[in-house]
């Protein structure tokens, strides 16, 4: 049996209920897993202090000494176990508040330990909270026997850090409150981790071909993954953590390349070769206002696709405003013009409504149907649209979810827009592609824009255009911050913009009052959330969107105030919405449900409440609501005034810049790449453990160069060279579905 196969439960220090743990909390299962289960972090342990030279201030610090004895404080959940620790030049006290049980059965008193933490200052005596603790080397044990004494003189001392060459840089792995708190953080998994090492007596398998490992200078499979875990200098951590990158990526690439290439084989497009009445008619009679550069350019980009003779597959990126809609519409008219059908798919009833009433205000008296199908159209009004949709007399269909069910029959679909594409999965989408005999060009949008790195890995199947320019007349938002004690220069903002006839938005972050929240430092690798960085616990007070709405209709008794959540009723958060967008009401009290709605060119002010609660992507799609008019807008990003450094630069980027790809792209640095999930997104068919999109581009586009020159030379898969590679590639992948055909 394959060592790597092997249940974790079977490694020496695991056993079943640890096991359980590490499946339950961090997903491994087995020795292989651990294999791959990489260090965050490394600490230089190549020095000991000694304890008079440390103070509360400095970083993590190294100590060698003995534990003369325990005490145990407090009751309860504020129990705490204190160990006095001594090195012969001064004493700290070692806390645990939490394995208090583990610490006292394990730790002996006047046995040599080497203790590992950040020291602080707690009542005037230095301490450490939750060390790591392993026995010192064999030689300061002895001694300790023999003479009681730890170290005779400095120069012992000076002899023990010139010996320490092992403890170098010592591994540190992210682990869980749960399993820390029985007795597995990150020293104990680093223990576990050597105790694989010692059964791994053969040379890992070469996960690549040797032309691949030796083109580009790399170190092998077994070389990188053992000293990942316990490098023997930087140089080589550099080079191991080069070799692994690359792989992952390269892995991701080749996934995602190898279906271009099978789409493109397999699947035929569509050729609409015909220029003619529909788009000409529009274009020159109805066009509502002159296209911008970057608009005529991505029509020419989606043209030449729809003419080619295969399948389009393309993103549309451009920001809130920038003219999506307008180019949907042009190119399904193109569609239509060769006797096909349009689709757009939008993710919520309102858009949906939205972008129905956009269209049709576009195209005037143009003989164009466009017919809306969502969750609530119903009776004969439903078996018309699809009576007309078989018949072909709907040119263009609207509508949610509720398009791709399997009664929704086309006469002859030819484009499927999809907006917002990443509230849809794969799968769902897959069934508007399958309805037509020939697979129908798709175009998907998004107004939230993506850095290229992650827009390489995550949509890297599809073909990409930018609209980076807004059209003529319209006024940059202006971005400000204000702290919480400057309520009344935003209420008189609020009452000026009223008082010209404005609306406003003002968005919190939650529905209810919610005593403390807990933040912690993003991973940087797998999660993307909205949190401000920094590991510790913080209480928040955080503002409550029922008490929001009555301070507002409190401060504003002459306004009508709506409101708007996401446990609302359907019917009523859009009846709701409607109203703000009928000028019913004046200011809509909001949670972020209104990030995608109703388009309000009226909406002049934006108000974020603990905007530090919102990741930079979030906060401009929140601000992209207003500025849809001709009229000055306003966005106010309001927080505390005790706010982190990291919160701090996400604030400063939103009021410094309205670019929404500078900002992705800061956003992307800040925060880390996301949740990455196999069938969310196309390509993505497993995790990344140790690359970063944010950091590692280079590495990126080496690796896509890399995978494209494999497909490219061996089209077929029956390169003996690359047996290797295929074989590997088909290990990785969760599923055999080809998700990159369906994008």
């Amino acid at each position: 049996m394959n060592i790597l196969s092997q249940d974790i439960k079977y490694l020496q220090g695991v056993g079943p209920n640890r096991a359980l743990l590490f499946a339950n909390e961090l997903g491994i299962k087995t020795v292989g897993d651990l294999l791959g289960y990489y260090p965050y972090k490394y600490v230089d342990r190549s020095r000991i202090y000694q304890i008079r030279e440390i103070d509360g201030s400095m970083p993590y610090v190294q100590l060698c000494g003995q534990i003369f004895s325990f005490d145990t404080v407090g009751e309860g959940r504020a129990k705490r176990l204190i160990a006095h620790f001594s090195d012969g030049t001064g004493s700290i006290d070692l806390v645990w508040f939490q394995g208090i049980k583990y610490a006292a059965k394990n730790y002996d008193c006047r046995k040599p330990y080497l203790v590992f933490g950040k020291p602080t200052v707690f009542n005037g005596h230095i301490q450490i909270a939750h060390p790591e603790v392993e026995n010192a080397p064999e030689e300061l044990r002895e001694q300790a026997r023999t003479t009681g004494n730890l170290f005779e003189d400095d120069a012992q001392l000076s002899t023990l850090n010139s010996n320490l060459s092992s403890l170098n840089f010592k591994p540190s792995y992210n682990t869980s409150e749960k399993m820390k708190r029985s007795g597995l953080n990150s020293a104990a998994i680093a223990k576990l981790t050597a105790n694989m090492f010692k059964l791994l007596k053969e040379p890992l398998a070469e996960t690549l071909p040797p032309y691949i490992v030796q083109q580009h200078h790399l170190m092998s499979y077994d070389e990188a993954v053992r000293n990942i875990h316990y490098p023997s200098s930087p140089e080589v951590l550099r080079h191991a953590q080069l070799r692994l990158k690359f792989e992952e990526l390269f892995y991701v690439q080749l996934n995602i390349l190898r279906y271009v290439k099978d789409r493109q084989l397999r699947y035929k497009g569509l050729i609409f070769n015909t220029i003619g009445d529909h788009f000409n008619g529009f274009f020159y009679n109805h066009l509502p206002f002159q296209l911008t550069e970057a608009q005529k350019r991505v029509i020419r980009e989606i043209r030449a696709d729809m003419k080619s003779g295969r399948q389009m597959n393309r993103l549309l990126q451009g920001d809130v405003g920038s003219g999506k809609t307008l180019v949907a519409l042009m190119v399904a008219l193109i569609a239509i013009d060769n006797g096909c059908q349009a689709c757009i798919m939008a993710p919520t009833e309102i858009l949906a409504e939205q972008h129905l009433a956009t269209l049709r205000d576009f195209l005037g008296d143009l003989p164009v149907r466009v017919e809306l199908l969502t969750g609530t159209v119903k009776g004969k009004k439903r078996t018309a649209v699809l009576e007309g949709l078989v018949r072909g007399d709907i040119h263009i269909l609207v509508g949610t979810h509720a398009v791709i069910e399997d009664n929704v029959m086309f006469n002859k679909l030819g484009l499927v827009v999809i907006d917002e594409q990443h509230r849809f999965g794969v799968a769902q989408r897959a069934k508007l592609w399958m309805k037509n005999a020939v697979p129908p060009h798709v175009l998907v949008m998004t107004a939230t824009p993506i850095p290229r790195t992650l827009a390489m890995t995550l949509y890297g199947d599809l073909d990409v255009s930018v609209i980076d320019e807004l059209p003529p007349g319209r006024k940059p938002i202006r971005t400000v911050h204000m702290f919480d004690a400057h309520r009344q220069r935003i209420y008189e903002l609020m009452n000026r913009e009223l008082d010209l006839g404005r609306q406003i938005y003002i968005v919190y972050p939650l529905i209810q009052e919610t005593e403390s929240t807990e933040q912690r430092e993003p991973s940087n690798r797998f999660e993307w959330p909205s949190r401000d960085g920094g590991r510790r616990s913080q209480k928040m007070d955080l503002k409550d969107l029922e008490a929001g709405f009555e301070e507002i209709q409190r401060a504003f008794p002459n306004h009508k105030v709506g409101k708007v959540h996401g446990k609302m009723k359907s019917a009523d958060k859009d009846a709701e919405m409607q109203r703000f967008a009928n000028h019913e009401t004046h200011i809509l009290v909001s949670t972020t449900v209104i990030e995608v709605g109703v388009n309000v060119p009226n909406a002049s002010v934006m108000i974020i409440e603990n905007a530090e609660r919102f990741g930079l992507s979030q906060l401009h799609q929140l601000r992209g609501r207003v500025g849809r008019g001709a009229d000055q807008s306003y966005c106010v990003l309001v927080t505390k005034f005790e706010i982190g450094e990291t919160t701090r630069k996400r604030i400063q980027v939103m009021v410094d810049t309205t670019d929404g790809f500078e900002i992705a792209e800061e956003d992307l640095k800040l925060r880390g790449p996301g949740d990455l999930e196999g069938t969310q997104q196309s390509g993505m068919a497993f995790d990344l453990k140790i690359a970063n999109l944010a950091r590692d581009g280079q590495i990126l586009n080496l690796a896509r160069d890399t995978a494209q020159s494999v497909i490219t030379s061996d089209p077929e898969e029956h390169n003996p060279q690359n047996d290797i590679l295929w074989r590997h590639l088909r290990e990785l992948r969760k599923s055999n579905i080809n998700w990159g055909a369906i994008s």
